[in-house]
């Protein structure tokens, strides 16, 4: 099946550009169906990265050898495994007016390696798994349980799948780039970041677990942020009257990645594994959300000392959105939004649930989790 994607990268046209995604997500995919004359630069081949890692000049000189160079893009894949590469870029955007997409799934090597990242003159863009709008006949169970990644949410059985890429890719890749020797740590932290997903961020705690000090806790996550292999969604702290959780929340990119370090097995519904999961997702939709509807709102969450919570604050506090997996949400569900309220001027109150149709109890939404889908993706509810 070839899924429909979101991210067009509308600007590809005029301007250069960076495009970040975790692997797997199909970003050569999509750019080879987006522009399937370009030039492309394959650093995963092991004789284009000979051949550029031993005179990246020759990047320039192959390029300005095409008659049509300023015609065609040129799209370099796996960009910062030769960050070296990024001064000829440079000059090319400059002086030849060449355009670029330079395609990743770590930052990392351009963040803390002094890279040139071209001052400005390439546009950031992202692609996530797959979302609910590009899956014709969107499955939820089999969402939760194999995960967004193309490949992965086809598959009868996606457990070998990603048992591959948490051994061949974290363990591996993630680790060289820790530039660690303790790699057992690492691989215990993997666990107990696992068991962090969703949930506040307490170095202190996932250290002990896995047997190091909380800087090196905060530096292994650094690295699943700089690797795209997780995200954190910051807590909620404008003007607070009740006093908060100031600690951001941390998520996997992808529900399958953590349904694997959990070893989860089957996820069934009314299962507390399945609450986790389900809410994991409306995490990632609502980030790629806010990424490719172009609106890039702020996405936050909201927990107080004494309890209260809200999963998702969308905007500055125009939209609380609570999600539940329960099919008959009540009053229970909704005490955080309620008290959410009390504080802020908030546009909607939401409960996203399994409930069979939408209702209102005031001023609060129960909104079955299709019908939030389509007001999300269709941008009716911040436009």
């Amino acid at each position: 099946m070839n899924f429909k994607r979101i991210q067009n990268l509308p600007e590809i046209s005029n301007d250069s550009c960076f495009l970040w995604g975790p692997r797997q997500t199909g970003k050569s995919t999509l750019l080879r169906g987006l522009l399937p004359d370009a030039n492309y630069v394959d650093l995963l081949l092991s004789d284009q990265f000979e051949h550029f890692s031993r005179r990246p000049a020759s990047l320039r000189e192959n390029i300005l050898a095409d008659p049509r160079r300023r015609e065609r893009i040129v799209i370099i894949d796996e960009v910062q495994k030769l960050p070296t590469l990024l001064d000829e870029v440079q000059w090319l955007i400059v002086n030849e007016r060449i355009r670029f997409i330079l395609c990743g799934s770590s930052a990392r090597k351009l963040k803390h390696g002094a890279a040139n990242l071209l001052g400005g003159r390439a546009i950031r863009y992202e692609l996530f798994p797959l979302v609910y709008p590009e899956i014709p006949d969107f499955n939820l169970e089999r969402a939760l349980n194999q995960g967004l990644l193309p490949r992965h949410y086809l598959a009868d059985d996606a457990g070998l799948r990603w048992h591959a890429y948490v051994g061949d890719y974290l363990k591996e890749e993630v680790m060289a780039e820790a530039l660690t020797r303790n790699l057992p740590a690492f691989s215990r932290f993997l666990d107990a970041a696992a068991f962090s997903c969703g949930e506040a961020l307490q170095y202190s705690n996932v250290a002990r677990d896995c047997g190091v000090s909380a800087p090196t806790v905060r530096s292994y996550f650094d690295i699943l942020n700089d690797t795209l292999i997780g995200w954190e969604l910051p807590a909620y702290l404008k003007r607070p009257k009740r006093r908060t959780v100031q600690a951001s929340k941390f998520y996997f990119f992808d529900v399958g990645l953590a349904n694997t370090l959990l070893r989860r097995g089957t996820i069934e519904p009314r299962s507390e594994a399945f609450g986790k999961a389900f809410e994991h997702w409306m995490a990632m939709e609502l980030r790629a959300h806010a990424h490719y509807s172009g609106l890039r709102y702020p996405l936050s969450y909201w927990r107080t000392t004494s309890g209260y919570e809200v999963d998702f604050i969308l905007g500055d506090a125009q939209i609380a959105v609570e999600v539940k997996s329960t099919e008959l949400a009540d009053e229970r569900h909704w005490r955080g939004l309620k008290a959410f309220a009390e504080e802020y001027s908030v546009q909607r109150q939401i409960v996203v649930s399994r409930d069979p149709a939408p209702r209102r109890i005031g001023s609060v939404e129960v909104l079955p989790w299709q019908v939030f889908m389509e007001q999300l993706w269709s941008n009716k509810l911040l436009n």
